[in-house]
């Protein structure tokens, strides 16, 4: 099996560590990793590395990512989702005009509060295992961005609410659900489904569900949806260097900017005169140094 990168149409129910445990069975390889968690009940784009491609996982563009997530209006919940305790409000379902009047608060640089069910730690105690305890402590808003918020579908007489989100690393879906109900006059709202459709500059174009995945690996023809390692950074400009270049550079030693082919500014894919991916260089006091060989 070779290294690469395998998009994963993560199941709900399975947490993104499932995933990988079933992977390194699948393909019986024990260097197994995944580029971004999802929550259990979530689904959708989980990039998984395997091989060599996991010493990536440290550096992959993970700044922004995409979802489809389902709300519903009327209720409120100790999770924010419907997996926790759920308590109607007895509000007015608010109209889709209204809706649409509130989403502008929520686009572009936005401060939010962390959900307590969240991976953050206080004190080096993950918040999801206070809240567990049935501990609640305050929490400083942070910043994130929302590039794009858009209405897919909206039920009026469900309170349902579908909608299509572009963000920052580190926003909360369910919290913005959460702030979106509270800011309609106080009905409330509830995540009730999440889906993530671009992580790392991938999409569900690239998924495979984990199902197909297996009956791919039992038949020898997996090896052909494996994406190369250097398709993680195709946001990184390309550098192309000489035979001795690629010798120096494989080997741990850096490059004099002056000498290559063109101007390196910002970190960059370096490749072999054949065309072989080497690995992710940065330029630095006049040099092209090793970010990572792979």
């Amino acid at each position: 099996m070779p290294s690469g990168i395998v998009i994963i149409d993560k199941p709900a129910g399975w947490t993104s560590m499932d995933v990988c445990a079933k992977m390194r069975g699948i393909l019986r390889e024990k260097r197994v990793g995944h580029g971004g968690t999802l929550d259990p009940m979530a689904t959708g784009v989980l990039p998984i590395l395997v091989g060599r491609a996991t010493r990536a996982l440290d550096l992959l563009p993970v700044h922004d990512k995409r979802y489809t997530a389902t709300l519903r209006f009327g209720y409120t919940s100790d999770t924010l989702d419907v997996w926790g305790t759920v308590t109607p409000t007895g509000r007015p379902l608010p109209s889709l005009s209204a809706i649409e009047a509130a989403l502008p608060a929520f686009r572009g640089g936005i401060r939010q509060i962390p959900p307590m069910m969240s991976a953050l730690k206080k004190d080096g105690v993950r918040l999801y295992d206070l809240a567990r305890q049935g501990v609640e402590i305050e929490r400083e808003a942070r910043p994130v961005t929302i590039y794009s918020l858009d209405i897919l579908g909206y039920d009026p007489a469900a309170g349902e609410l579908r909608l299509d989100c572009h963000c920052s690393r580190g926003t909360y879906i369910r919290s913005l659900c959460d702030d979106l109900g509270r800011r309609l006059d106080g009905a409330g709202a509830i995540m009730t489904a999440l889906r993530r459709t671009m992580a790392a500059g991938y999409t569900l174009e690239d998924c495979l569900p984990l199902e197909e995945a297996r009956r791919l690996a039992e038949t020898g023809e997996l090896a052909v949806r494996v994406l190369p390692t250097d398709s993680a950074f195709s946001s990184f400009p390309s550098l192309a260097v000489t035979a001795a270049q690629a010798v120096r550079f494989g080997n741990g030693g850096a490059l004099d900017l002056e000498r290559l082919k063109q101007p390196v500014t910002s970190p960059v894919r370096v490749y072999g005169p054949d065309g072989a991916f080497l690995g992710l260089g940065k330029p630095e006091d006049g040099a092209l140094k090793i970010l990572k060989l792979f």
